[in-house]
């Protein structure tokens, strides 16, 4: 997958927005006001940060080495994804659970507003 796929994708989700709150190359996709996905728009080879399971991070880490645990990000929730060599549906399978895990941490109320949209 490339950048272009990947926004994309995350743009079709409900709530989603694009922000560049940190410098002009870091990607921010939140739902909402919190953020689930980065992705740097310079780097190469392309590598996003995404939230994760705990337990499914350590098993994730263990499979592949283009997963470990993000920069500057708690390592036990955050996984940096180096995109090259990873199958198209565990990146998507990635990117659907740090969406919903975010989505689901919310309020009653913002995942309303949100679904009502």
């Amino acid at each position: 997958m490339d950048a272009n796929e990947i926004l994309d994708y995350c743009l079709a989700k409900k709530g989603v927005t694009e922000t560049f709150p940190f410098d002009n190359v870091t990607l921010v996709l939140k739902v909402g006001t919190k953020m689930f996905l980065l992705m740097s728009l310079e780097k190469q080879p392309l590598s996003i940060n995404v939230k994760t399971d705990p337990e499914w991070s350590a098993e994730l880490r263990e499979q592949h080495p283009q997963i470990t645990g993000a920069f500057h990000m708690n390592k036990t929730h955050w996984n940096s994804v180096m995109v090259d060599g990873l199958k198209r549906d565990l990146i998507l399978q990635l990117i659907n659970q740090s969406y919903e895990l975010v989505f689901n941490s919310m309020t009653k109320k913002a995942k309303e507003e949100i679904e009502n949209s």
